[in-house]
């Protein structure tokens, strides 16, 4: 058993429970939930940052396109976006189609919780101010540009899954060095590890937090790894990241509001 922390749907606070061994149930007092059968709501509340080309693929992927204007140079310093509240939802929550998109991109990361004020930290202390970890789904309309903010493709209502849950850290000896799987429909899609991060946990937290703060409960996605996995209306979706767990959502046409 390890120690969660949830938000069940409705709570106004984070939970404390355990999950079992297997990821596939936890106890919350002295109730047990399947997690199948599990919706619950967003267990973050502060700002959500993502991470771009952090992933030795991804960077490598873009080829000469990152020695063109405006940059003209790979990176030298993190990428970062905010996933606004308006995408986050919870464990089993649909993701929203939008009309004008045929398919969805799926961005599986890891999520790092902050437990306190993290200001100008070093690599070595930077893990201190962490809470746990979560699993997110950066999810995105397809899109070829890394040049300009893509607002419309990525900050969409619903367009950021996170949880189901924040493992405490404690319980992830390393950070660096897990398994992340996307499977769509039940098939593997995509599957990658941390070690192939850029910048290790510690030295992305050190990086960013050298120029803005972290509040806590912010939350900083780690980077998603190089070909995302495509998905359409009907597809369940799950990632599963090692020694943490599973989110799973199904993606279903965006209502049309009148």
């Amino acid at each position: 058993m390890k120690n969660i922390r949830i938000k069940l749907t409705g709570s106004p606070t984070l939970k404390e429970a355990s999950i079992h061994q297997d990821f596939h149930s936890i106890t919350l007092s002295t109730q047990t939930i399947q997690l199948e059968n599990l919706i619950c709501d967003p267990p973050v509340h502060g700002t959500v940052y993502g991470t771009l080309l952090n992933y030795k693929g991804e960077l490598e992927a873009l080829g000469d396109q990152v020695h063109n204007a405006p940059y003209q140079k790979p990176p030298v310093a993190p990428v970062l976006y905010i996933k606004p509240v308006n995408t986050l939802s919870g464990m089993h929550y649909p993701i929203p189609l939008p009309a004008d998109a045929t398919h969805l991109s799926v961005g599986a990361a890891l999520a790092v919780v902050f437990n306190e004020t993290a200001s100008n930290v070093t690599e070595q202390k930077a893990l201190d101010y962490v809470l746990g970890y979560t699993i997110a789904n950066d999810v995105s309309i397809p899109h070829d540009t890394y040049f300009r903010p893509a607002i419309k493709q990525k900050a969409r209502d619903g367009f950021c899954p996170i949880g189901p849950y924040i493992m405490l850290k404690e319980h992830v000896k390393d950070p660096d060095h897990l398994t992340v799987r996307v499977l769509v429909n039940g098939e593997l899609k995509q599957e990658n590890k941390t070690a192939n991060l850029i910048r290790s946990v510690s030295k992305l937290i050190s990086d960013v937090s050298s120029f803005m703060t972290f509040y806590k409960g912010d939350v900083l996605l780690i980077g998603v790894p190089e070909n995302k996995p495509l998905v359409q209306n009907g597809d369940v979706v799950r990632i599963e990241l090692e020694g943490i767990g599973y989110l799973e959502n199904v993606v279903q046409l965006e209502e049309v509001k009148g």
